[in-house]
């Protein structure tokens, strides 16, 4: 299972890859507004791609706590063209950060390699969308929605239920006829969690990897590090890479970040110490 295909390209999952973020929204937590002209996008891409990025997650919604939604034609609008261009330019795997289906289906036509859904393919349509297309996908936790998610959020064993809810998310895959080698799991850290549920999660990653699935970690310059350091967000990139050397530790083999450079360095020299005979 550690050969995993992303359309025109394949990784060995046995060795961890970075997939770095180009946000292409106004309104993302840390980067909103930086990347959502063409040209600026495309500089950001081969930057992260120089500095050993894997793939590349293309995101036109953001998913920040108290997002607004956008508009179906506002989401095509940001996403395809990016993709598009990308892929003409560079031979890199593009992750699209959606949960709609138009998205999904005009993506995979422009030879994107993998559905990020932070829903879990929850959104009218997109489970059967995503089996179209014959994508791998990510399948995300959410408790709520991005407006309500950190109203309180309220859990009696988070790892267990996120757990559940994540493998009742792969049977609705296998009962549309996506098979479970296509399948990444991401506990969705920040989403709809508090601080104690965030560290729980990355302290049992391993538990997430013992259900059969590679895992995904998106801990990027998140609020955690911010209330466990006291520090803002572009402060964050020493407790990003803690969190995320802990969820390497544990099992995790993907890991979605804003900088790229400092965590290609540290995986690589933490998987070639852990794969010294």
């Amino acid at each position: 299972m550690s050969l995993m295909s992303f359309g025109d390209k394949s990784l060995d999952l046995s060795l961890p890859h970075v997939m770095g973020i180009l946000n292409v929204t106004p309104d993302s937590f840390s980067d909103g507004g930086a990347f959502n002209s063409l040209d600026s996008a495309l500089r950001q891409t081969e930057r992260m791609i120089s500095e050993g990025a894997s793939m590349i997650d293309v995101g036109g919604e953001s998913t920040r706590p108290g997002a607004s939604p956008v508009s179906l034609q506002q989401e095509l609008d940001r996403v395809l063209p990016i993709v598009e261009a990308i892929k003409s330019r560079f031979d890199t795997i593009v992750s699209v950060d959606t949960s709609t289906p138009e998205v999904m289906l005009g993506a995979a036509k422009l030879h994107a390699g993998l559905i990020n859904d932070v829903r879990a393919l929850e959104r009218q349509g997109a489970l059967q969308a995503a089996a179209q297309t014959q994508l791998p996908l990510c399948l995300m936790h959410m408790k709520g929605m991005p407006q309500t998610m950190q109203e309180q959020p309220d859990y009696q064993a988070v790892v267990k239920e996120v757990s559940d809810y994540l493998l009742s998310r792969v049977i609705a895959c296998e009962e549309v006829g996506i098979t479970a080698d296509k399948i990444l799991l991401d506990p969705g850290i920040g989403f709809g969690k508090q601080l104690s549920h965030n560290l729980q999660l990355l302290q049992h990653t391993e538990d997430f990897k013992r259900l059969g699935f590679n895992v995904l970690i998106g801990v990027s310059r998140k609020t955690m590090i911010g209330d466990v350091l006291g520090l803002p967000v572009e402060e964050r990139l020493h407790g990003t890479m803690g969190a995320n050397a802990a969820a390497f530790a544990r099992g995790a083999r993907v890991f979605r970040v804003h900088d790229v450079k400092p965590h290609v360095d540290m995986l690589t020299l933490m998987s070639r110490i852990e794969r010294e005979e």
